[in-house]
């Protein structure tokens, strides 16, 4: 995955990509793990790539974006990107994308006990 800035000055120094990685995605943005920091509100593009191993990796799919928050974490950063709309042809790769990150399997949702109090129920 690489972020660039979509011109928003000072969002990365020198105004660089950055790569980074991330297997916290969805349709409505991602967190990810990146070696430089990124300012908050920063319009940027991001290339989402499926790495499947050593010698295979997808088509990269360009996403916009804007970072939501930014920090640090050990000797790097994680960042939050929200996507912003993305047209039905976008949406159809990432949601494709999210699928095969997920092996097309449904999410196991655990039952949990209720925490309601009980004279309620």
């Amino acid at each position: 995955m690489t972020v660039t800035p979509a011109g928003s000055a000072g969002a990365t120094p020198g105004g660089a990509a950055i790569s980074g990685r991330t297997s916290n995605v969805s349709r409505g943005g991602m967190c990810a793990e990146m070696t430089e920091a990124m300012t908050n509100g920063a319009e940027v593009e991001v290339d989402i790539t499926l790495i499947f191993d050593e010698e295979t990796q997808s088509e990269p799919l360009r996403v916009a974006g804007r970072v939501v928050w930014c920090t640090s974490v050990g000797d790097g950063y994680q960042l939050g990107v929200a996507f912003k709309p993305l047209d039905a042809e976008k949406l159809a790769y990432l949601t494709m994308f999210l699928r095969l990150l997920d092996d097309g399997e449904p999410a196991q949702r655990t039952p949990r006990e209720s925490t309601l109090d009980k004279r309620f129920g």
